[in-house]
């Protein structure tokens, strides 16, 4: 697999039996196996069938980082009795290693084929709209944006959009790319903050028989701006089935209008960074830059 990122943590598949070994001996023994993934934080190695581990690719040895993941999994638990559809379940969590210096975590495994497979995109839509509402409806008990996640405000994002379309020049119509950026920027807010997934990107997302079955990474749960869940509308979904995942899902004008500016800034943003690393992310930021502009 190609290296994302300079200076990432990279584990191989013996490494990863040494840690399984020590932090999580109920595993030991099973074929490990390194998973195929789009992901640009974790690596993936599914332990036999049951389980997968999640391993840093910049290990974090904060103190604090079990009681955060925990936390996310209790929200996740409320989450997941207003949808349909199956949330990641954590199984253990194990602590720094010599060999894995940060704190890696080990989930149940979820079943699924690529949600591109789906070829019902008005049930898509539905579904993904489910999903949204369940999230944004399960009570935030007094919570607000961290400061530091996906969720707040447009603005601060205006310097690192402008630099990527400006490095994009020749991949992209950086003129009207540069509208739709515009007009994100000036669209107004009046929604509380609520529960958003805040990475609903094709790859975390699992269908079966054409429905949509899981929804996956959601360590990065966080409470804000409910319109960033508005951007599978076009890092997935076709013009027409874009329309009923709106209605389904009620978002405002203005709240649209900050769902493609969150969509564009995480396509354009990744677009050069991941030209020549991480095909899937590229096609993906490619498709979502297509369609803001045919939405226009």
């Amino acid at each position: 697999m190609l290296r994302l990122h300079d200076g990432q943590f990279d584990l191989g598949e013996r490494e990863v039996a040494a840690v399984v070994a020590d932090r999580f001996p109920r595993w030991a023994g099973l074929p490990i196996t390194q998973v195929a993934s789009a992901g640009t934080v974790n690596a993936l190695f599914r332990l036999g069938d049951e389980v997968v581990l999640r391993v840093p690719l910049f290990p974090d040895a904060d103190p604090d980082r079990p009681s955060r993941i925990r936390e996310t999994q209790e929200t996740l638990r409320r989450v997941g009795r207003r949808m349909p559809v199956r949330l990641p379940e954590l199984l253990a969590i194990g602590g720094p290693h010599p060999v894995s210096p940060g704190w890696t975590a080990v989930y149940r495994w979820l079943d699924g084929e690529p949600v591109s497979t789906v070829t019902d995109q008005a049930a898509l839509a539905l579904d993904l709209a489910v999903v949204v509402t369940a999230f944004r409806s399960t009570p935030i008990d007094g919570r607000a944006w961290n400061g530091a996640s996906r969720g707040g405000p447009l603005a601060p994002l205006d310097d690192d959009v402008r630099g990527c379309l400006e490095e994009s020049a020749g991949l992209v119509d950086v003129p009207a790319l540069t509208a739709v950026w515009d007009d994100a920027l000036t669209a107004r807010r009046a929604e509380p903050d609520a529960w958003i997934h805040t990475d609903l990107m094709p790859g975390n997302l699992l269908a079966r028989n054409g429905r949509l079955v899981a929804v996956l990474d959601c360590e990065d749960l966080a409470v804000g701006d409910p319109a960033v869940d508005a951007m599978p509308a076009w890092n997935l979904l076709e013009q027409g089935s874009r329309a009923a995942f709106r209605r389904a899902a009620g978002f405002s004008t203005d709240a649209w209008r900050r769902g493609r500016g969150w969509a564009l800034a995480q396509a354009i943003i990744a677009l050069p960074y991941y030209l020549h690393t991480n095909p899937s992310m590229v096609a993906t930021a490619r498709t979502t830059l297509t369609a803001l502009l045919r939405d226009r």
